[in-house]
């Protein structure tokens, strides 16, 4: 039972070592009155929660279908578990703008916490008696039941009539990851009502399935979920045959209103260790599919202290939580058994941040960082793991499969085991434009306590010079350094502390502090005894730099610095990580989309690890190219008449880089094109230089990207799909309560009025091309039937460069198609063809699915009181007469 009481009841004072004893006094805007003055509470901005909390009080959330329109508080029964969360602080509330759905039982962290892993076989009732908003439940609650499972788990879905048959392109059990589970639902709503029930073939289909042994699959809790409209048969000889002894729980779910006796179904779940749910309505399925959950616990909870155990999950990349579950222990009387309820789990987050810090970044070089993964090979850190993208009330995108690392490494790391390994790999750059073929020390041991195993990655290079020493840690050079992104406001704030304090201080990291003045020493006196006297106009040069591994970036002249686009913080700048990987000369033409055209730089390694570059004029070298490629001495003196050569008018002469972007071309209309990917400037020639494996294709998903929704289409407006109802059911009342609801609930956004544009987790196909094994100089023609074209090819050694030579395109049917480097949409990988190669894995090392002492009598029993008529007619008049006009929805044209 629940009711209203005094907010100061479910707001208990906190005492907390988290908070500071004295808190900052809160300004007048972070005071938040509740209701008619009965308790106000003061908040602060907080770094951590980056929000205002008050850490004198608990905050308690409480599910919308557990109790909607609560105002202050909830008032539980001892014998009742709270289906609430707590945070260790509270924070001021805003109101959701639609229907809240948050239910802290159907976030991973407590699935994983609450029980052991799952193998789930799902199997509905098709028949032509499940029809209309009958069906329509089922698909529902199918969606929800799958809600309930996490990365630990192993699940299939199937429907059945005369025969069963897998609802999607998954012929066994897989693993209940994010994508596995869009499939199903996908697949789910295209189950059509049609045929005899046939309990038989459902049940054999689903043992089957639980008893093959030649896939991977969780091996712990084995359990059977049958949705259904009713029936008579108890298909007891099937039970005899398959679950003696009751090694798989059986849970049975009548849907909808329907006169059938439930008996059977009672039964089925009674005899085979599970429970019998009722979901009349919408409004009972999000609760009757989480409950079995309960029944899951009893042996965790009869386990008592071994099963006290701390599980780990990842967050959205920002967080880890480790939890625990909690029992309850007690007999309800003397004599009596133990109960046997798990009352929740507590939890605690930790940042992904505070582990950062102790990892050593800075030590490990430029190139160098350190990754973990969990059991089942999902990233918890890495540098290139971003917080995900998640809806409200839904499930966030999860973190993807680690594919990192070769499979040697992965599986040694999820077994547990320490190793050390060299191994040559592909890397993509910063800007994501480029591929680099470059060698890694991999060195990889358990986390001791958890289940996630640390690999410290480290360039493979000579041994740097004892006076560019790699860094540790981040740049954090002194604790009351005033960190700026402004270069000037920041070395104001360095000198002005340098003046109080001294670089031993205690205050300040030493060795990080000394390389820095060192850097700082070393290439100032680069600038005054070498740049300084050199004419940098007569090589057409705009400007000179060097970047170093104590965090210098010295540009020269001056006015060249105040133009620096570039990141000031040299392990971030994707220049000098690829110059590290690279050896002799790295030339980057300028981004189209992101520089200004008429510059370009050219770097080199001078000594590990320091870089210097130079930035080129782009006009000036253009034309120093243009009279190399006419055969020309000088660009004031054109060629001689006898000269063997075809002149610049016939020939096309370029320079592309390793990623296949254009660096120089002799052709006038093409400087404007420099920077492009050169398919967009000869799609013809470029498509020849792969075919003829000059470059490589390099394709890989993004399963982090942010997308925006897609914008409304014009092709009008469709009708939807309506379904009619029998004249029984517009005599059914409780049809009308739940289609009432369906057609209220169906679609939020349009419920919502005008919904919150907002970025949503997608997929983005990325794709880079890098040089291939071809070293030598190459001829080669470009057939076209009456229009073949001549090229040469030959790469430049020490460099980035690739110099090409070919006749130019003297006709159209030489147009070939185009290869593609920007990144498009993508559904990612076939997920049927993946699951057919699954990727190791490891589950928890200990199992809670069975205690010779589990009490299973108490297994779910049908309504125990009849509706009250009046209740029921009044709750369709106000749910009828109060539903807003539906809105005719958009055709929405998706993209192929």
């Amino acid at each position: 039972m629940i009711s209203r009481c005094p907010i100061s009841q479910i707001l208990a004072p906190l005492p907390t070592a988290l908070s500071n004893p004295t808190p900052p006094s809160p300004s007048p805007d972070t005071t938040m009155v509740i209701r008619a003055s009965t308790l106000r509470l003061d908040f602060v901005e907080d770094s951590n929660f980056k929000n205002k909390v008050n850490y004198s009080y608990t905050a308690v959330q409480i599910p919308t279908d557990i109790y909607k329109g609560c105002e202050c508080a909830a008032h539980f029964p001892a014998s009742t578990p709270p289906v609430i969360s707590f945070s260790s602080a509270a924070t001021p509330w805003r109101a959701p703008k639609k229907i809240d759905l948050y239910d802290v039982r159907r976030r991973p962290w407590y699935i994983q916490g609450a029980s052991s892993p799952k193998d789930m076989v799902i199997i509905v009732d098709v028949s032509g008696s499940v029809s209309g908003l009958t069906l329509k439940l089922m698909k529902t609650s199918v969606c929800e039941m799958l809600d309930t499972l996490s990365d630990d788990d192993y699940v299939n879905v199937a429907s059945f009539n005369e025969k069963a048959q897998p609802v999607s392109c998954f012929t066994h059990l897989v693993q209940a990851n994010v994508r596995n589970k869009k499939v199903f639902k996908e697949a789910v709503q295209g189950m059509v009502a049609k045929g005899t029930t046939g309990y038989k073939a459902g049940f054999e289909y689903a043992f089957d399935q639980l008893q093959n042994s030649n896939i991977t699959r969780a091996n712990c809790n084995k359990m059977i979920m049958m949705f259904t409209d009713g029936g008579e048969d108890r298909v007891q000889d099937v039970f005899e045959k398959y679950n003696c002894p009751k090694q798989v729980r059986v849970f049975t779910f009548s849907v909808g209103q329907h006169n059938y006796d439930v008996t059977p179904l009672q039964w089925m779940a009674c005899t085979n260790k599970g429970y019998y749910f009722e979901i009349p309505s919408i409004g009972a399925i999000r609760i009757n599919t989480q409950e079995y959950l309960d029944v899951l616990g009893r042996p965790m909870v009869l386990a008592g202290k071994e099963a006290k155990q701390v599980q780990w999950t990842n967050g959205l990349g920002m967080v880890v939580t480790g939890t625990l579950p909690v029992f309850n222990l007690t007999q309800d009387g003397p004599g009596e058994k133990k109960n046997q309820l798990i009352l929740g789990v507590m939890g605690i987050d930790v940042a992904l941040n505070d582990i950062k810090r102790l990892t050593p970044n800075y030590t490990l070089g430029a190139n160098g960082y350190v990754f973990a993964i969990d059991l089942n090979g999902y990233v918890l850190l890495h540098p290139n793991l971003k917080p995900q993208v998640s809806q409200v009330g839904g499930e966030g995108s999860g973190l993807r499969p680690s594919r990192l690392t070769p499979f040697q490494i992965r599986r040694s790391m999820i077994d547990g085991n320490k190793g050390h390994k060299q191994i040559r790999t592909l890397v993509k750059s910063l800007d994501e434009r480029y591929i680099d073929e470059v060698t890694r020390n991999y060195t990889w041991v358990p986390i001791r306590s958890t289940n996630y195993s640390l690999n410290p990655v480290a360039l493979y290079s000579a041994p740097p010079s004892p006076l560019f020493l790699p860094l540790p840690t981040p740049r954090e050079y002194c604790k009351d350094l005033n960190a700026s992104d402004n270069n000037t406001e920041f070395l104001k704030n360095f000198i002005e502390l340098m003046e109080k304090v001294t670089p031993d201080s205690k205050q300040c990291n030493n060795f990080l502090l000394h390389n820095l003045i060192l850097d700082t020493g070393i290439t100032q006196q680069l600038v005054e005894r070498v740049w300084r006297d050199q004419d940098l106009n007569t090589y057409s040069l705009l400007a000179v730099f060097a970047a170093t591994d104590g965090g210098i970036t010295r540009v020269f002249p001056n006015k060249a610095a105040e133009d620096w686009t570039e990141n000031p913080e040299p392990f971030n700048a994707s220049f000098y990580r690829r110059s590290l990987d690279n050896h002799g000369y790295v030339f980057r033409p300028p981004q189209q989309d992101v520089c200004c055209p008429g510059r370009w730089a050219l770097m080199a390694p001078l000594l590990s690890p320091i870089v210097v570059g130079v930035k080129l004029d782009l006009e000036a070298w253009a034309e120093k190219f243009k009279v190399l490629a006419s055969n020309r001495t000088h660009q004031d003196h054109p060629s001689p008449s006898s000269s063997p050569f075809p002149t610049s008018q016939d020939l096309l002469c370029v320079l592309i880089d390793d990623g296949g972007f254009l660096v120089l071309s002799n052709q006038n209309h093409q400087w404007d094109q420099v920077g492009r990917f050169f398919s967009e400037v000869d799609a013809n020639l470029m498509l020849a230089l792969y075919n003829n494996s000059f470059y490589t294709r390099k394709e890989s998903y993004d399963y982090q990207a942010a997308c925006a929704p897609l914008p409304p289409g014009n092709l009008g407006a469709a009708p939807r799909g309506i379904f009619v109802p029998t004249i029984a059911d517009f005599l059914n009342l409780a049809w009308w309560t739940s289609a009432a609801a369906l057609w209220a609930l169906a679609d939020p956004a349009e419920a919502e009025g005008n919904p919150e544009v907002r970025e949503s987790s997608c997929v983005m196909k990325q794709t880079q091309y890098y040089f291939g094994s071809v070293n030598a100089s190459y001829n080669a023609i470009i057939d076209c039937g009456n229009c073949s074209r001549l090229f040469h090819a030959q790469r430049l050694i020490n460099t980035n460069l690739l110099f090409v030579v070919a006749e130019k395109p003297l006709c159209s049917q030489c147009e070939a198609g185009r290869l593609l480097q920007k990144e498009t949409h993508s559904d990612g990988p076939e997920q049927c063809e993946l699951v057919q190669r699954p990727r190791y894995r490891r589950g928890p090392h200990i199992c809670f699915d069975y205690n010779a002492t589990e009490d299973t009598s108490d297994c779910g029993r049908g309504a125990s009181f009849p509706p009250s008529l009046g209740v029921l007619v009044s709750l369709q008049l106000l749910l009828l007469l109060g539903l807003p006009p539906r809105p005719q929805p958009q055709v929405h044209a998706t993209p192929l």
